[in-house]
């Protein structure tokens, strides 16, 4: 690139311990661990644009726009999401690099962000960018990423492949017809696995506006009458097989709350009626909602999805927002969760099950070691998940070790998930987690409480077996 620059430089030993001793053996466990294939149980990528492999249209399109991360912190720098082109779809040139100067005149807005070590590693590793990004880079570096864009090198389907991946879970509705992953198995010049997650949310919450008509689409894509409480849970039983039949290991669910509590059938099937004729109170639909996640459990213990759960996270926060761009879009925000009591019911049911998983998430890092890493600890169906979404930083991710492993361990907890959208990020979330799990290893061995071959052992099985095992991939 010519002119007068700021170098865009990534150190060999970031986000390894600063003692020089440490740091040395950090580097060794990492390099163990760098090359190995990612293995991706949760996220949001769509699974169309690897069936299709249509080239990326832009910079901006590719690494801001879809990336929620990126364009809240812009957003709250006074960078209106009109100007980021979020709710726009596809962008014309002038459009796309106008957002792309956005992000570049308000870099200084991600220093010290987990946000900025993702976008630092994607331009630098990914698309050669030499140069730090800010207001006089912002055009070459759009042109640099721009023309490489254009290359077959930097395609979905190849991109796929240089990233190491050799799992993507990707997140979708219950009646999707799953036709682009029914193109990528039967492509013969696909070698990729890409699966589908189990995503009923919509179809479990009673009190929401658009239930009924949920309801109706449920019926229609499982071709089963839905106009009682029985049919209504057949459906979910067949959409379920369904998913598991395009190769699903996995359900994922995400309510206000993980509360378990049953009912019995005729009380369920009594609120569901009242439901159905828009006369259910809320106190009933919260309470259906509660006992749907236990029926999810017992669904997942007899078509052998593992189930995840991320409870504590209120949706769409700013009401004009998510009027004028739609869910997704920056403004979901953590609240306090609750497990120990909550999942008493459930637990006590399927906890000892054989074969059922439950992968526990949180955004509330109080429970890290209160709650979810007791019952990690001794249900051998719970597994402690990473730290995702507002937690999948540096420092929250080294907190999540200390206070989980102690009392779990290493082999309870889930493997990293990257829950991204933004498919260019996937490869820097994951080398993010394994510099950070090495460094953490490495400490362990400098204090004389994990011998060598035990961290490099370790280092190796949070990559490739904790994912595999508790997501059943």
């Amino acid at each position: 690139m010519s002119g007068s620059t700021t170098p865009l430089q990534l150190s060999p030993d970031r986000l390894l311990p600063a003692d020089p001793g440490v740091r040395a053996l950090a580097r060794r466990l990492y390099d163990s661990v760098r090359e190995l294939p990612i293995l991706s149980p949760h996220g949001h990528v769509d699974a169309r644009m690897l069936a299709d492999d249509t080239p990326f249209s832009d910079p901006a399109s590719l690494l801001i726009t879809p990336d929620h991360y990126v364009t809240r912190l812009l957003h709250a720098d006074g960078v209106p999401l009109e100007e980021l082109g979020v709710g726009h779809g596809t962008l014309a040139e002038p459009e796309a690099r106008a957002v792309w100067r956005r992000l570049c005149e308000h870099w200084a807005v991600f220093r010290g962000t987990p946000v900025r070590h993702w976008l630092e590693s994607e331009l630098a590793e990914i698309f050669g960018v030499t140069e730090r990004p800010g207001p006089d880079s912002a055009d070459r570096i759009y042109d640099r990423i721009a023309e490489r864009l254009t290359e077959d090198a930097f395609r979905p389907r190849a991109l796929f492949r240089r990233f190491g991946i050799d799992v993507l879970a990707t997140t979708d509705d219950p009646c999707d017809d799953l036709a682009a992953h029914r193109e990528l198995a039967e492509d013969p010049h696909w070698r990729g696995r890409v699966v589908p997650t189990f995503r009923p949310d919509r179809y479990l919450e009673p009190g929401r506006a658009d239930w009924t008509e949920n309801v109706a689409r449920l019926a229609e894509a499982a071709g089963l009458d839905t106009g009682d409480y029985d049919g209504y849970l057949r459906a979910l039983e067949a959409r379920r097989r369904y998913f598991v039949e395009h190769g699903a290991t996995s359900a994922d669910h995400s309510h206000a709350d993980v509360r378990t509590d049953p009912l019995t059938p005729a009380e369920a099937a009594r609120i569901y009626r009242a439901a159905l004729a828009g006369e259910a109170s809320e106190a009933e639909t919260t309470a259906f909602r509660r006992n749907m996640l236990l029926e999810m459990a017992r669904m997942s213990c007899e078509d052998g999805l593992a189930m995840t759960l991320h409870p504590g996270v209120l949706r769409d926060h700013h009401g004009p927002t998510f009027h004028r761009y739609g869910p997704d879009t920056g403004h979901d925000l953590p609240v306090r969760a609750e497990f120990t009591r909550a999942l008493r019911p459930l637990l006590e049911r399927h906890g000892t099950r054989p074969g059922f998983r439950l992968v526990l998430f949180t955004l509330d890092e109080s429970v890290f070691s209160r709650e979810i890493a007791p019952l990690a600890g001794f249900y051998p169906s719970v597994y402690a998940g990473a730290p995702w979404w507002f937690l999948d930083a540096p420092d929250a991710i080294g907190r999540f070790r200390r206070a989980v492993t102690e009392t779990a361990g290493f082999t309870r907890t889930s493997g990293f998930v990257d829950d991204t959208r933004a498919f260019c990020s996937i490869p820097a979330r994951h080398d993010m987690s394994r510099r950070l799990d090495c460094g953490f290893l490495a400490e362990l061995v400098a204090e004389h409480r994990l011998t060598e071959d035990e961290a490099f052992e370790t280092a190796t099985e949070l990559v490739t077996v904790n994912p595999r095992k508790a997501f059943k991939l």
